[in-house]
């Protein structure tokens, strides 16, 4: 049997399936530590045997599990498929294993991941530091949309991109993807449905409970490109997601108000492509090598900070889904 600590020390006994081996599983990784949980399950820390390379565990209750996908066969968590398709994308969490547990009448999925060290996820990082240069900022930037741009072209959609599910690599400045909880299948045809958070989906969602894809995607771009630069999200309520209406914060650059405020326009058509992203002027300038950034430190522009607007910019009054 898999033994999990939690951090209050209780311990979960989780009886392998078929699908795999409980022998294989404790032969190949020691599971520890309770390292978070959320909606869609319980992560734990752990080690592969074979070299101790840190890997998270996550474990799925089958009762959360709200889409499917087939595999051989069998249904699986959407989850799993959608971690197989992105598996040769570099800025994505990759899965190393997964397995479908039994405890008495309880049905579960273990997802092993890589865990990578000196990491701390964008929202503490933000936190942290406040409000995030531009030269940084455009160093991170182009490393999410050129992921998700890789993410989308395998035919996934992860619908709750948020600073909270970017890691942070403290050495290298590189940054990864994780948690693909919400995520599904892409497809052209609208989606009626949204698990991801509230404060980065767009007006269409709010007002129709209708969006796509892609136009949703580049939404939460914005959003995450202005928590970026301004230190916190510029939405908090249905309303303010609705009208639009940026305030800025501290001395912007021209150039990265403008692609803000394409990303959210209200109309979802209106919205840039990721080529278009990748080629606006604000990226298509020169940027620091990851090497020469500098990630321990806060942003020179001391004044960009939450609660300081300069300048407020409303977003076109048309819509349309």
């Amino acid at each position: 049997m898999l033994t999990l600590i939690a951090s209050d020390e209780t311990i979960i006994m989780i009886i392998m399936s078929s699908v795999k081996g409980k022998k294989e599983l404790n032969k190949t990784y020691h599971v520890g530590a309770q390292l978070g949980s959320g909606g869609f399950g319980t992560v734990y820390g752990g080690t592969r045997k074979s070299d101790g390379l840190p890997v998270a565990v996550k474990l799925i209750n089958k009762i959360k599990v709200t889409e499917w996908g087939l595999h051989n066969g069998h249904n699986i968590p959407m989850e799993i498929i959608l971690l197989k398709k992105v598996s040769h994308v570099s800025g994505c969490i990759k899965m190393l294993d997964w397995y479908e547990v039994k405890n008495n009448s309880a049905h579960s999925y273990v997802i092993v991941m890589e865990r990578p060290e000196h990491v701390q996820d964008l929202f503490d990082y933000i936190t942290e530091k406040g409000a995030v240069n531009e030269e940084t900022s455009k160093v991170f930037f182009r490393q999410i949309v050129e992921t998700l741009y890789s993410v989308h072209r395998s035919g996934v959609v992860h619908r709750d991109i948020k600073d909270e599910n970017i890691l942070v690599d403290l050495k290298t400045g590189e940054l990864k993807i994780i948690d693909f909880g919400s995520g599904t299948l892409l497809k052209d045809t609208v989606y009626v449905t949204f698990d991801g958070t509230r404060v980065y989906s767009p007006p269409e969602w709010i007002k129709h409970h209708r969006y796509h894809g892609k136009s949703a995607t580049v939404w939460s771009l914005g959003i995450l490109l202005f928590d970026l630069v301004c230190g916190d999200i510029p939405f908090e309520q249905d309303e303010q997601i609705m009208k639009a209406e940026v305030s800025f914060r501290g001395r912007l650059s021209h150039d990265v108000k403008d692609l803000i405020k394409k990303c959210l326009a209200i109309r979802p058509s209106d919205r840039p492509s990721f080529e278009d992203i990748l080629n606006h002027s604000w990226l298509a300038t020169p940027q620091l090598p990851v090497e020469k950034l500098s990630l321990h430190g806060n942003n020179n522009n001391s004044s960009c900070q939450h609660g300081n607007s300069v300048d407020t910019v409303s977003m076109s009054s048309q819509e349309s889904v």
